[in-house]
């Protein structure tokens, strides 16, 4: 399931999806490349690609910053089950995904296809032990990883009537993964805050249900943005695969219309939302990482969109993500309004 913030500034802030598709990840370096020789790079870039370690990154980063902005706290603990919960989600998906990743070219596609079963049984069993081992720690967090791993399976294994798959099916694709980061980065910390404080969600100053509301309708629109960008990427794969996204089914031009209009009706939302005194500025701040993602984009777009491409602008959006909470510590201005 993909994925893929995937906002920014004063504090500075992107929207964590660019999860977009957990079947998103980089492609092979060429054999020329010195790093690819070295003993140490390769088994650790192998290890990134398997993980599709930025699609990690961005969720355990955004699941501290939708915690920090919905509680005032960051739930450490929390995030890092975010982190396994796509960890796992991502190396199951890889060995579904063996077909259209080789297609693609992407990295580490070979290897999954020849461990293809030891990959998904290893999966599997922690998936088990860490639903057991997380219970007891967080029990509140059961019924949503079960609904988030539960997607992740429909996601990547032919288990929906007439053996398809979810990522097959126009539409639903796309919203899958979006909605995986909504569970995780929104749901988790949620979940575990209001177990720890009587049922009751501890809203900080400027926040509240309706504000929630407003910013995941952000986050949901713009999170789809980064799934399209992959899905360019993959096209000529998922053609083959049958996997129907944008892009596949229409086109690279509509593609790109379609990501336009989604990025730009998030920032509707969000600036109507401010306006309304709904959303607090330290949330719509997160306008600033839509701007930076078509700035990216367009460029990259030009000389058509490459695996690199798509990995480098989920790593843009951790770092404001990241950028985000060094502000905080700082106690810069907005921090509080």
């Amino acid at each position: 399931m993909s994925s893929a913030p995937s906002p920014s500034r004063a504090p500075a802030l992107s929207a964590p999806g660019a999860v977009a598709d957990p079947g998103a990840g980089d492609r092979g370096a060429s054999r020329s490349d010195p790093a690819a020789r070295r003993p140490v790079a390769a088994p650790v870039r192998l290890a990134a690609a398997l993980s599709r370690f930025h699609i990690v990154a961005i969720a355990v980063l955004g699941a501290l910053t939708f915690g920090w902005l919905f509680t005032g706290a960051r739930p450490w603990l929390v995030a890092a089950v975010v982190g396994l919960d796509w960890f796992l989600v991502n190396l199951c998906n890889r060995a579904a995904d063996v077909e259209e990743d080789t297609a693609n070219a992407i990295d580490g596609a070979d290897f999954a296809a020849r461990h293809r079963r030891a990959i998904t049984i290893l999966g599997l069993a922690l998936l088990a032990g860490s639903l057991a081992g997380v219970h007891l720690v967080l029990p509140a967090l059961l019924p949503l990883r079960l609904a988030f791993h539960g997607l992740g399976a429909i996601y990547n294994w032919r288990l929906l009537p007439g053996r398809r798959r979810l990522k097959e099916l126009y539409l639903l694709k796309n919203s899958a993964s979006a909605a995986g980061f909504l569970i995780t980065c929104f749901g988790y910390p949620l979940a575990v805050a209001a177990a720890e404080h009587g049922g009751v969600i501890p809203f900080p100053t400027g926040m509240d249900v309706t504000a929630v509301i407003a910013i995941g309708a952000f986050f949901f629109l713009f999170e789809l943005s980064y799934e399209v960008i992959y899905d360019l990427r993959d096209a000529p794969g998922d053609r083959r695969a049958g996997v129907a996204t944008f892009p596949a089914v229409h086109g690279e031009r509509v593609a790109v219309r379609i990501i336009d209009a989604l990025i730009a009706t998030a920032v509707a939302i969000l600036a109507v939302g401010f306006a309304a005194g709904i959303v607090p500025w330290r949330a719509f701040v997160m306008v600033i990482g839509c701007g930076l993602q078509i700035a990216f984009y367009k460029t990259a777009l030009r000389r058509g969109i490459t695996s690199g491409d798509c990995v480098r602008i989920t790593w843009i959006g951790a770092a404001l993500l990241a950028a985000y909470h060094l502000w905080i510590a700082a106690g810069l201005p907005g921090v509080e309004s």
